[in-house]
């Protein structure tokens, strides 16, 4: 296989020929471009982990499948014979969002479907696998949580058989160990990396289990590649000169208004004057944090345009005039109407699915140039934009009540949206914050933001889950499993993000990573979730403990849940799931209101238990 290729230059772009026949089909061009083909040594001559950080849109899912193909190439007679052994070695592909999963498994299905690969996609929108099914198949595509409840009551019951069989762990967007979801994928990273150091995988492919990450630009890489045992030839850093489409990116911050509501109201002003200077002429998108922020912003810049008459700017032609017209008439949101014809959309959860596939529909074909959206739609439907207007930074969490920044990976998820190839050659991302966050978003842009660890607030959840799958059984498994995660590698590098003094030595830290383990042990004997020695060495799982694990439960709800007497009514057992974590982040629709105003007035007295407010009387608004 090392013969292949023209080795003795390494700018040279490699040809799809240098790949064994039966795989050259899988890509529909003849030659990789610059960064492919120098990745390509690494990705199919060897065997190496391998960290990979370049812009969006620079070609980064082709290493992924180089990857794949080498380990397939292990099928291959000396004839070049491709001989599929069904579901022997797995390939894992984790990506933080079900919308990525399901574009993979698309394209993977196209791409690999002729070499009888069987692809299988594990998310919350597939509960269709079984035990045997995800023993058939070649390549499971998830995402962290998923595949980390998945497999988190497995092993027990001989479910996770098929853990023995990954080769190959493809991790997509790993920034997102950054965000508070990046504790999962963590976690699994962690049990994969413990499970392949077992006795009994000896002989198994997961012995030899190999890493591929890629991610935005970011600075500290090497951390990462510490996390997956990478070695220098596996790290590949790409700037900006990879990026297909030249991207302009600006920061605009602006002076904090008497409160965060109003800063938003206040930011819709600045929109129409923005879009003239970056976008004129150009489709754009404004994401918006709220379905009420996006429909006003589209009624501001639509009462702006019509005010300039035949001036309108999002209006090119008279025809566009009447299809827009047209469509507006098949549209039920009456408010959706009068934004469309002055060549202004909105698109948001509260909408109709007629509604939205008319909108999506006439922003594909140019029709508006203009629409104003929620973050949903930028891991959703591929509605790529010349311009990218992002209003505000901020969103109103409702778990903490009041406004809060967005999580990274979703900023760079609008970002991009912005010129996408092959629409156009350049685009524009605006960024529309505070005065006091500009710096945050010029670093994040720029690939200057730090990569930290989101372990360290729930890691009692995913320790406990580690004892009830016997992975952790005592207090030197559990301290090794905490040197396991990327958590770890960042305590050693910067220790007081994580609250420890930085002048505290080397050999305390492997203390205070012991004290972070016992700390978190005690609080699950402490709510009778797991048992103990009397030296508080020896670990096992108890019932409580289990059930956590297997629902995929937030250790706040289980204190509540274990914290309730045996004897408590039906409406206690109710306030107990009102209240549960896992239920905080679901919103009251619109139009939703009204009815269940109407239910809780309950005329007919057919309701069991009522929504009280604080002095007990029932409730004549419901908010939440």
């Amino acid at each position: 296989m090392a013969a292949m290729g023209h080795l003795g230059d390494p700018y040279a772009l490699r040809s799809v020929a240098d790949l064994p026949p039966p795989f050259r089909s899988v890509f529909g061009f003849r030659y990789f471009n610059s960064l492919q083909s120098e990745c390509f040594p690494a990705c199919f001559l060897s065997d190496v982990n391998m960290v990979i950080s370049a812009p969006t849109g620079s070609g980064k899912t082709v290493l992924f499948e180089l990857c794949i193909l080498r380990l397939l190439s292990r099928f291959l007679s000396s004839e070049w014979r491709f001989n599929l052994i069904k579901g022997t070695l797995k390939t894992i592909y984790i990506a933080p969002m079900k919308a990525l999963v399901q574009e993979k498994l698309r394209d993977w299905n196209m791409k690999l479907g002729s070499l009888g690969i069987s692809c299988l996609e594990m998310t919350g929108d597939n509960e269709f696998y079984n035990t045997k099914s995800i023993h058939d198949a070649d390549l499971i595509l998830t995402t962290p949580e998923k595949f980390d409840s998945v497999s988190r009551h497995g092993i027990r019951d001989g479910g996770l058989g098929f853990f023995s069989d990954i080769a190959l762990v493809l991790i997509d967007e790993v920034h997102l160990l950054n965000d508070p979801r990046g504790a999962a994928l963590e976690a699994i990273v962690s049990r994969i990396k413990m499970l392949s150091r077992l006795g009994t995988m000896k002989i198994a492919p997961l012995a030899n289990v190999r890493f591929i990450a890629v991610s935005a630009t970011i600075p500290n890489i090497e951390d990462i590649a510490e996390w997956l045992a990478v070695p220098s030839e596996g790290i590949k850093r790409f700037g900006e000169e990879m990026r297909p489409v030249k991207l302009t990116t600006k920061v605009f911050g602006y002076a904090p208004a008497r409160n965060d509501f109003l800063f938003e109201r206040r930011l819709q002003s600045f929109i129409f004057d923005i879009l003239m200077q970056h976008s004129r002429g150009k489709s754009a998108l404004v994401f918006c944090s709220t379905r009420k922020g996006a429909q006003e912003a589209a009624q501001c810049l639509s009462q702006t345009a019509s005010s300039l008459g035949y001036s309108n700017p999002f209006m090119k032609s008279m025809q566009q005039y009447e299809h827009l017209k047209e469509a507006a008439l098949t549209c039920s949101d009456k408010q959706l109407q009068a934004c469309l014809v002055h060549g202004v959309g909105y698109h948001n959860g509260g909408l109709c699915l007629k509604d939205r596939s008319v909108v999506e529909g006439l922003f594909l074909k140019g029709d508006i140039q203009i629409l104003c959206t929620t973050n949903t739609l930028a891991h959703g439907i591929n509605l790529p934009a010349h311009t990218v207007v992002i209003k505000s930074t901020q969103f109103f969490n409702k778990e903490k009540g009041l406004y809060v920044e967005y999580e990274r990976s979703m900023v760079l998820q609008m970002c991009g949206r912005a010129g996408r190839p092959p629409f156009d050659d350049t685009g524009t991302i605006i960024i529309m914050t505070r005065r006091e966050t500009v710096h945050l978003y010029e670093n994040l842009l720029n690939g200057c933001e730090m990569v930290e660890s989101q372990l360290l607030p729930c890691a009692v959840e995913h320790l406990n889950a580690e004892i009830v799958q016997l992975t952790v059984s005592d207090i030197t498994l559990a301290i090794e499993w905490l040197k396991c995660s990327y958590l770890y590698i960042r305590i050693k590098k910067n220790p007081q993000h994580y609250g420890i003094k930085k002048e505290i030595p080397r050999e305390l830290l492997e203390k205070q990573m012991k004290d972070i383990c016992v700390e978190k042990i005690h609080e699950l004997g402490e709510y009778g979730l797991i048992w103990t020695d009397e030296d508080g060495f020896l670990l096992k799982p108890l019932e409580p403990g289990r059930l956590m694990t297997k629902f995929y439960l937030k250790f706040d709800t289980m204190k509540l849940i274990v914290k309730a007497s045996a004897c408590c009514t039906l409406e206690d057992l109710l306030h107990i799931i009102c209240h549960s974590a896992e239920i905080t982040w679901i919103q009251l629709r619109r139009n939703e209101k009204k009815l269940l105003n109407e239910i809780n007035a309950d005329k007919e007295g057919r309701l069991w238990f009522h929504v009280v407010g604080a002095n007990g009387k029932r409730k004549k608004r419901i908010q939440t």
